[in-house]
């Protein structure tokens, strides 16, 4: 998730145009989310990457970025958590919109690799509640925003965290960040 140095996600409207993105961290995370095979989503981001993802890599003048992630977007499994959306439509897409707790951890029981979550604040914020967040990859732009859709809100119990060495500084200022929630 890309994050200001303030702890924000978002801008007070949602907006992103602050993150910091080239070839570089594109390639880095298409290396990362490689070694996942379930990408999860709250509503608002999952119709967001629905209408991009699917053509992006056949479009004329597609960059390499899009052709590698849109293929990856095709092949993996997807989750989308919301109480409002019914059906999505596709065979490669779970839509959980009530219990929770018993519905994530089933996702997690599965064969497979990584489940990586994909922006989704309200999302990560319920999932945060619910304590079922094992680590955050989080990417650090170097902007201080004031004020804006926060990442950490409303943590009623404290997540201790391991930083884990994978730590890494882009050439354009943004940093890498990765953490286990340290449940002991």
């Amino acid at each position: 998730m890309h994050l200001s140095l303030d702890g924000f996600v978002a801008g007070p409207h949602g907006e992103m145009n602050w993150i910091k993105l080239d070839q570089e961290l594109f390639d880095h995370v298409g290396k990362r989310i490689g070694q996942g095979d379930t990408s999860m989503y709250g509503r608002v981001t999952y119709q967001m990457m629905e209408n991009y993802w699917p053509t992006a890599g056949k479009k004329p003048g597609a960059t390499k970025h899009d052709i590698e992630h849109s293929k990856w977007y095709s092949n993996v499994h997807k989750v989308v958590l919301s109480r409002t959306m019914k059906g999505a439509g596709n065979a490669d897409t779970t839509i959980i919109s009530d219990e929770l707790p018993d519905r994530i951890n089933e996702v997690k029981q599965r064969p497979g690799r990584e489940i990586l979550l994909f922006g989704s604040p309200t999302a990560t914020h319920s999932l945060m509640q619910l304590n079922l967040i094992d680590g955050f990859w989080l990417f650090v732009n170097p902007v201080v925003l004031g004020k804006g859709i926060p990442l950490f809100v409303d943590i009623e119990n404290k997540i201790n965290l391991k930083l884990l060495p994978e730590t890494r500084q882009f050439a354009n200022g943004v940093t890498e960040l990765n953490y286990l929630v340290d449940r002991e």
